[in-house]
């Protein structure tokens, strides 16, 4: 968002649970026959999560999201996080408790254990995210392969399906950022039921027609006599 990559939720530029309940006030009022799922910091310290996620189907949020989340850390930095009490459990009982609330539930999830946390947890949508989506002006630059892709894909739905057959299972992020790309998952995945959409819905769309729409107008010819 604000024309920053979506890494930027990651770091402390904001109070990432605050700005969502900012954007309800701009989002929910227009919205009227579609259903609008909140992105909540699960590990967000400062934060009452049972009651915080009552007050987002309060407002009108059909379902939450794991999003900024621990997930896309790894390394030295994902153990340190860890082990100071910043941990992707946090996220996962967050999920859990939107689930008792009734509220549609679709986590990120990264590897088949957190895949399976995540069934146990009530989680309607499994989404399994296969990094920053990369392309566009402030996308990643780097990433995984699509066949890196299917068997990841392939590897976490059968880890759900494990605690859960009716688990749903989406592909998200990382090189699967057009409609060729996410065909060429889907055909080979059959575990995998469909897309979950980001940066590939409205970042990159968005870029290519502004572009787009600009070279259109300053190819036009000059009128030298005006």
């Amino acid at each position: 968002m604000a024309g920053r990559g979506s890494a930027a939720g990651l770091l402390a530029y904001g109070n990432a649970n605050e700005i969502v309940k900012d954007m309800a006030l701009e989002v929910l009022p227009v919205v009227k026959k579609t259903p609008v799922l909140a992105g909540v910091n699960g590990t967000d310290p400062f934060v009452l999560m049972p009651r915080f996620l009552a007050d987002l189907k309060a407002m009108g949020f059909s379902g939450v999201q794991n999003f900024p989340t621990i997930g896309l850390f790894d390394g030295r930095m994902r153990q340190s996080f860890e082990e100071t009490g910043m941990s992707y459990n946090l996220e996962v009982e967050m999920i859990a408790i939107a689930h008792g609330l009734d509220l549609l539930t679709t986590p990120y999830v990264f590897n088949e254990s957190e895949a399976i946390a995540m069934a146990v947890a009530g989680a309607d949508i499994v989404v399994a995210h296969m990094g920053v989506t990369t392309g566009g002006t402030i996308g990643a630059t780097s990433g995984k392969s699509l066949d890196d892709c299917v068997d990841e894909i392939a590897a976490i739905a059968k880890a759900a399906r494990s605690v859960r057959d009716d688990v749903i299972v989406l592909c998200h992020g990382g090189p699967i950022s057009m409609p060729e790309d996410a065909r060429y998952v889907l055909e080979r995945c059959a575990g995998c039921h469909g897309f979950y959409g980001a940066s590939s819905m409205e970042r990159l769309p968005a870029e290519a027609a502004i572009r787009k729409q600009t070279e259109d107008f300053k190819a036009l010819a000059l009128n030298a006599g005006a």
